[in-house]
Parts: C-alpha cells; sequence; structure tokens
C-alpha cells in the first residue's frame, strides 16, 4: 500500500512538472487558438448548431428572451417536469417556465428543436452603469444546421407573435387618460393608466341581436384582416362612429367593443391638448390593439358644423370662421388650446395615423347633425352606428340581465304590452335600468312600475306630439342626412384646403 502512494506521489509530480513546461513553452493565447480550433473542427463534424438567448442585452433587456419565455410556458405546462411559477404585474393569470438548467423539446412545421434554460452565477461586479442580477440568465437554442433557415426566418417571429398573444390574454387590458395633455413623464410616456375592469359585453348590451351581430362580424374582420389590408394599401385601422341621445349605452358600447376583441383604451381629452404637435405625440405614443376614444366630440372644442356658421357659404366666410372658431378656446378660457380640424383630421385619417398598426378610432357624440362632414366621411368614421332608444328586443336583455327574467317567464298579455308601449315611450336603456335596479329583488313589482313609467311617459309623448318611427329607422336616417348632406364635396374640400392654407400662414 506504501508503494501505491508513492506512485501516486511520482505521478502527480510528473503531471506537475508537465504542466508547468506546457504553460512556459505555449502561452495562453496558442492554448486559446487551439481550443478554439478544436471546437471548431468538432462542430464540422456535428450535425447541430447553437444560439445563445441572453437575459440582458449589453445594458439593455432581450426582448426575444422574454418572448421565448412567455411561449415556451404554454409548452412547459403540459409536458414540463420540474416547472417555476410566476405572475406578473397586472396580470391575471399564472405563468409557467421553465426551471433553471431544464430543457425541452418543441416542433415547428415537422421540425424538432431543443430549448435548454441555462442559469450561471454571475461575476463579481467592478463597475456598471446600473445594477445587474447576481444570477446569468439565457436559452440555448439546439437545432439542425440543415433546419437553419427554416428556424431563422419563421420561427423566431412565430414565437414573437404566439407571445405578444399571451402577455395580452394574461395581462388585464388598461385604461389610458392624458391627464397632464401631451407632457412627457419621467419615464417619457405622456399616457396615465389604470386596469381597465369594466363588465360591459356585447352579451349584456341593450340593443337589437342583427345590429349587435352586424358590429361583432366587422370586429372580427377587422382583427383578421392584417392580410387584406396590407394588400389592398390601407392604414390597418378602423373608425366608428357612435351617435345617439345621452344614456343610449354608447360608453358600454366601447367597453363591450375592447372587451371583445381584448384591446386597451386610450380615452383621449383634447380639452387637455394645447396644439397639433402634442396631439401627434399622443397618437406616436400608444400601442397596437388598442381603441383610441374620442367622447362627445362636439362638446370637447369647437369643431362643429362650418355648414351652421356660414350664411353665405363662400369662401372667405368660411377663412373667418376658422380665424374665429376653429382654434377651440384660444381665448384663453380653456388654456390656449389651439387643436384645428386639419389637425384632427390628420390624426385620424392622415399619415401620422399610420405610425401604428390595429387600431380603432370611436368618435361618440349625442348630436351628428353638429359635426362637421369632414369628420364623417368613409376612411376616418367607416362606420356609423346609431345608440337608438330601448326598443323591444333590447328591453328582454334588459330584463334578463337585471331581473334574471326570460320569455318565457312572463305573461304573453304583459309581454304584448310591453311591447306595444316601449317604442312609443322613447325610454333610453339607463333610463329603463334605472326603473329595474330599484326593485330587482322583486320581479314581479319591477315588471309592473317599468310598465306604468312607460305608459306614462308614451302619454307625455304622445301629449307632445312627439311620434317616434318604428325601431327608429327614419330617425336615424333623418339625423345622418342633416349631417352628411349640409355641405357638397367640392365645399368640404375647399374648406379643408383653407384651413390647411391657415395653418401654415400662421
Amino acid at each position: 500500500m506504501k508503494e501505491y502512494w508513492t506512485s501516486l506521489a511520482s505521478l502527480l509530480g510528473v503531471f506537475a512538472f508537465c504542466q508547468t513546461i506546457l504553460q512556459a513553452v505555449f502561452p495562453p493565447e496558442l492554448r486559446f487558438a487551439s481550443v478554439k480550433l478544436f471546437n471548431r473542427i468538432f462542430h464540422c463534424f456535428s450535425w447541430y448548431c447553437y444560439f445563445d438567448i441572453t437575459e440582458i442585452d449589453g445594458v439593455n433587456t432581450n426582448e426575444l428572451y422574454n418572448a421565448v419565455q412567455l411561449y415556451l410556458s404554454s409548452s412547459v405546462s403540459i409536458s414540463g417536469n420540474r416547472l417555476s411559477l410566476t405572475r406578473a404585474v397586472n396580470s391575471s393569470g399564472f405563468t409557467f417556465g421553465l426551471a433553471n438548467n431544464d430543457s425541452i423539446v418543441d416542433t415547428f412545421d415537422g421540425v424538432n428543436v431543443l430549448w435548454e434554460h441555462v442559469v450561471t452565477q454571475r461575476q463579481a461586479q467592478t463597475f456598471s452603469w446600473r445594477p445587474l442580477p447576481d444570477e446569468k440568465r439565457g436559452f440555448t437554442l439546439r437545432i439542425k444546421k440543415k433546419d437553419k433557415s427554416l428556424i431563422l426566418d419563421s420561427y423566431l417571429d412565430y414565437i414573437m407573435e404566439k407571445a405578444s398573444d399571451i402577455r395580452r390574454k394574461n395581462q388585464d387590458r388598461l385604461l389610458y387618460t392624458n391627464s397632464r395633455g401631451g407632457s412627457l413623464d419621467s419615464r417619457g410616456h405622456p399616457w396615465e393608466s389604470v386596469p381597465f375592469k369594466h363588465p360591459s359585453t356585447f352579451d349584456t348590451l341593450a340593443m337589437d341581436p342583427p345590429k349587435k351581430k352586424e358590429i361583432m362580424e366587422d370586429l372580427q374582420d377587422f382583427a383578421n384582416g392584417q392580410s387584406f389590408y396590407h394588400k389592398t394599401g390601407r392604414a390597418w385601422k378602423r373608425g366608428y362612429l357612435l351617435y345617439g341621445p345621452p344614456g343610449t349605452g354608447k360608453s358600454s358600447m366601447i367597453a363591450a367593443m375592447a372587451n371583445y376583441l381584448g384591446y386597451d383604451i386610450y380615452d383621449l381629452e383634447l380639452t387637455e391638448v394645447h396644439n397639433n404637435s402634442e396631439l401627434r405625440k399622443l397618437l406616436m405614443k400608444t400601442t397596437s390593439k388598442s381603441i383610441i376614444v374620442i367622447e362627445d366630440i362636439d362638446c370637447s372644442i369647437n369643431l362643429t358644423n362650418r355648414n351652421n356658421n356660414n350664411a353665405s357659404g363662400s369662401v372667405s366666410a368660411s377663412r373667418s370662421y376658422y380665424d374665429s372658431e376653429m382654434r377651440g378656446g384660444a381665448s384663453g378660457e380653456e388654456g390656449g388650446n389651439s387643436i384645428t380640424l386639419s389637425g384632427l383630421l390628420n390624426f385620424t385619417d392622415g399619415l401620422w395615423s399610420c405610425c401604428g398598426s390595429e387600431r380603432i378610432f370611436v368618435f361618440t357624440t349625442n348630436h351628428i347633425e353638429k359635426l362637421d362632414p369632414a369628420l364623417l366621411r368613409s376612411g376616418r368614421m367607416d362606420m356609423h352606428i346609431f345608440m337608438s332608444y330601448c326598443s323591444f328586443p333590447a328591453l328582454k336583455i334588459l330584463l334578463k340581465n337585471y331581473l334574471g327574467c326570460e320569455k318565457r317567464d312572463l305573461e304573453e298579455s304583459l309581454l304584448k304590452d310591453l311591447e306595444e308601449v316601449v317604442d312609443v315611450a322613447r325610454m333610453t336603456p339607463a333610463d329603463i335600468s334605472e326603473v329595474l335596479i330599484k326593485n330587482r329583488r322583486k320581479k314581479e313589482k319591477a315588471v309592473g312600475e317599468l310598465l306604468e313609467t312607460l305608459k306614462l311617459r308614451a302619454e307625455m309623448n304622445e301629449k307632445n306630439g312627439v311620434l317616434r318611427a318604428k325601431n327608429g329607422i327614419e330617425e336615424e336616417e333623418e339625423q345622418e342626412k342633416r349631417a352628411l348632406d349640409s355641405e357638397s364635396p367640392k365645399q368640404e374640400s375647399e374648406i379643408e384646403d383653407n384651413c390647411k392654407e391657415e395653418e401654415k400662414i400662421k
């Protein structure tokens, strides 16, 4: 045994001597080059190639790392054995992920790839512009060399799109507002946000079902229309104008649209924006898959129908009108707001409206006839939606929402009385909801009181000579005709040009 240890000690001595000789003969640069050459020769005979995706790229966060982490969460939750579990801020769901130094096989277009989550301890920092985490994280992607073009051309883009969908699904929708006008905060953002928790959906929206179906189909066609808009050379955006009496559900419609598509909402307050330049900055800071809303646009700033203010209809009269009226509060009462009609038109339909994609513009108004025809044409407001007084189909939806009453739960005679009186009563869904919510614990009393209220309102309308067309069709056509036919296209084009000329001069 003693001879064995003696031989081992001699062998270790020889090894240490040889190592010293090698370090003296072969400098570190030569050893590094030799190892590099060996690895290159090894990779020449290897079937695989490797890609490292680090969590931090220099001083910036690597977006691809976050996207891969989210993308793999959908696969790991099913097939992984050891998982990490996280929940992000403003998220409504949990996210699964690969554990440290674990791996998973993914398949794309029949090609198998291997993902490995590599986590190592970071060396002690001497100096850094910002503190870095103690652990160095990254993903290693192993693919076959023959599949390299497919992976780099399609697979990584697919991962980014899939991760975006997962992030939007998990994250609660946000409601943004420009409470500071167009000023930027310390992070360079002009918008402030809060979680959007509005429960309105198309199922609970008090509107005729065929009309709701038409709107939902239009929204779905827009959301799935990226290739169509690209093929036709149009910006991927769409405009909706909601108009009708107060209390008819315009704000609820916007919330239902956001919940249906999963979009964020940007509530633009025009009175807080000082000029067209700030308006463009706000537009540039909005994200894709969002709804940009201007509520009560006829009351925000002075953008009313120019034909109402031009008795002569001449170009000179229109110029004087723009000088005095189109600056929307330039007298100082509203803080020097100087947004012009031209600026708002460019915001919705000009070159600056194309700085993002998959965005919806929604304007609401109680008086469509007060709006300028330039705001209403197709391309700016593509779909005009009339929010009418409560009809009988909408009334049945309200009865179901507030009282849980189906059609079979009510007597036939009572339904007939409600159907006969609801159109003449001209009550908004908000008015009817208030009657129902007071007696929601006593269904029979709520329906009876509602019927009496409708009859009383109908008698009042008939006494005052207020008649309503059935289903609101004639009323809708009359309001839109007054708005759209108030100026000829030629007059509209001339006055728009004059507006732009005035802007250049000033």
